[in-house]
């Protein structure tokens, strides 16, 4: 009997550039090859890549052009491309974890959807590329056999957006690596001498686009020291997006501004230390399908402070101060107990060490392969 084939759409393995939907692509698909040693995988590239991203013998990488990165090239790579390879390929099944699949593919298809952000906040996505989701992102899912939503949140979201069916979506979240993990006083306090001139910091990780609230965040943190006289900082990682006009107005304005840094982008040597160091995860997000940063400092036993909206409260559970992300006022008291409280600090901490064991990537993968398993089957 000949081997199962497993294409699996692999766009998103850069190197320096795991984060978001590239880290949730590399998580699975490596375990879902070294899991099943008797399939061959087939990693589906649209530029030239990394060795490091063949991670076992039962995994031959595939380059297919055009590099897909913007809307005409992505129609191009999914529906001109993939239907050609897989015709010589004959893969058994297909697994897209970035949201796109091929709608002129016959090949039975399992795809990730991670949110849809598109729609509940056109104005902070491009034209070019709202245009495209809008137009695509409905027909990929009625075309997808199943759909694994990244949380339950998400999952609502489609059925109530898009009319489809609960039981063709299924829900694997994002895990965390094994690095994030609690750090001795003297790990903190090397942490704060480096990142933060020896003082205690709130810590923001993500990218830097108006979705991820982050006037709010630094109006917030102006206020909290307006009302403590903290020596605390704010420390922001994360690579600036596009439309950063009005965080730089909101840096301008504040009175406090010298103790609010721009770290830039964080390489995952230094992120865990940097996280583990932190008084409290600020992750005041307008809109999330999950929020991985919440997870990465339940963790490293961090406090959190996040949204109480979209998919945050699902993600952190009783690990977290949840908090309306349109008031500053609101952001700004949740900052100064958790600064005052070192009760409430270590009640957080403890509820987070409960909450991060229902996600782990491990649990991810196999839930994905278990759905991959039932289109083979079906097929």
């Amino acid at each position: 009997m000949s081997r199962k084939k497993i294409a699996v759409n692999a766009r998103f393995l850069l190197p320096g550039k795991l984060e978001g939907i590239g880290g949730y692509s590399w998580e699975v698909a490596r375990r879902l090859a070294e899991k099943h040693p008797e399939i061959d995988f087939i990693f589906l590239f649209d530029r030239p890549f990394d060795r490091r991203f063949i991670p076992s013998d039962n995994v031959r990488g595939v380059v297919i052009p055009p590099p897909a990165r913007h809307a005409w090239l992505w129609w191009a790579w999914f529906e001109v491309s993939l239907p050609i390879v897989f015709r010589r390929l004959k893969p058994d099944a297909f697994f897209s974890p970035d949201g796109y699949c091929s709608l002129r593919a016959g090949t039975p298809t399992v795809m990730v959807t991670h949110d849809l952000a598109h729609i509940h906040y056109p104005g902070q996505i491009p034209e070019w590329a709202r245009r495209y989701y809008d137009k695509w992102t409905p027909r990929f899912c009625r075309r997808a056999d199943r759909i694994i939503a990244v949380s339950d949140f998400v999952k609502e979201d489609i059925i109530h957006q898009y009319g489809i069916a609960p039981d063709k979506i299924s829900v694997a979240g994002n895990g965390c690596r094994p690095e994030f993990i609690p750090l001795s006083e003297a790990e903190k306090q090397a942490a704060r001498q480096r990142f933060a001139d020896g003082r205690p910091y709130f810590f923001y990780l993500g990218a830097l686009h108006p979705r991820k609230n982050l006037p709010g965040l630094i109006r917030a943190f102006d206020l909290f020291k307006q009302r403590t006289d903290s020596p605390c900082k704010l420390l922001i990682g994360g690579r600036f997006a596009w439309q950063t006009g009005e965080i730089k107005k909101a840096v301008e304005q504040a009175a406090h501004r010298e103790d609010i840094r721009f770290l830039g982008y964080v390489d995952n040597q230094d992120l865990p230390s940097l996280m583990g160091g932190a008084l409290a995860l600020t992750y005041v997000s307008l809109f999330e399908g999950f929020g991985v940063p919440i997870l990465e400092a339940m963790h490293c036993d961090v406090p959190v402070i996040t949204s109480n909206t979209a998919s945050m409260p699902e993600v952190a559970g009783n690990g977290a101060v949840l908090v309306d992300p349109l008031s500053h006022a609101e952001i700004a008291n949740a900052m100064e107990r958790i600064y005052l409280q070192p009760e409430l600090r270590r009640d957080l901490a403890t509820a987070g060490r409960q909450q991060r064991e229902r996600f782990s990537w491990d649990t991810t993968a196999d839930i994905i392969w278990e759905v991959i398993g039932k289109v083979v089957s079906d097929k």
